[in-house]
């Protein structure tokens, strides 16, 4: 498992070091704001749909590492996929995330691809709210909520 552990620590590095998809996509007609006030990440997300998909999604802002590689992942994830499965493969990373240990949704099981690097923040409840905030952010843009996303 430290194998594993290793690996999933570089693709959250690498994901911090280096965001993709950071910037907003100028097409972009929905976006949101979010905030996590317990250690000071700002994010704002936008996307660009296209006959009910994703065409184009960005990202700016400040944060931690996880923070950053989730809004990073994030956006990887989500490209070209309808609404619907962005809001199931939501459901599914905020699962593996928060669910305890063992129980059904909580442990990696490949399905998730690289997203499941963040499965360890699950033993951080503080770090939860870091790795969600885009992943909030995200739905609030498609919602086309007008006012900013809180983790609090």
């Amino acid at each position: 498992m430290d194998g594993l552990s290793d690996l999933y620590q570089e693709v959250i590095l690498d994901h911090y070091r280096r965001p993709r998809n950071f910037g907003l996509p100028p097409e972009a007609e929905r976006q949101a704001d979010g905030h996590n006030p317990l250690c000071g990440d700002r994010v704002r997300v936008a996307v660009h749909l296209d006959g009910g998909r994703i065409a184009a999604i960005g990202f700016e802002g400040s944060g931690c590492a996880i923070s950053t590689a989730s809004a990073s992942l994030m956006t990887e994830a989500v490209r070209g996929r309808t609404l619907d499965e962005v809001h199931a493969l939501f459901q599914r990373f905020h699962d593996l995330v928060t669910l305890p240990a063992g129980e059904a949704g909580a442990e990696p099981d490949g399905s998730l691809g690289k997203l499941e690097a963040l499965a360890g923040v699950r033993e951080f409840p503080m770090r939860v709210k870091c790795a969600t905030l885009a992943w909030h952010t995200l739905e609030a843009a498609l919602e086309g909520a007008t006012s900013a996303v809180s983790t609090e």
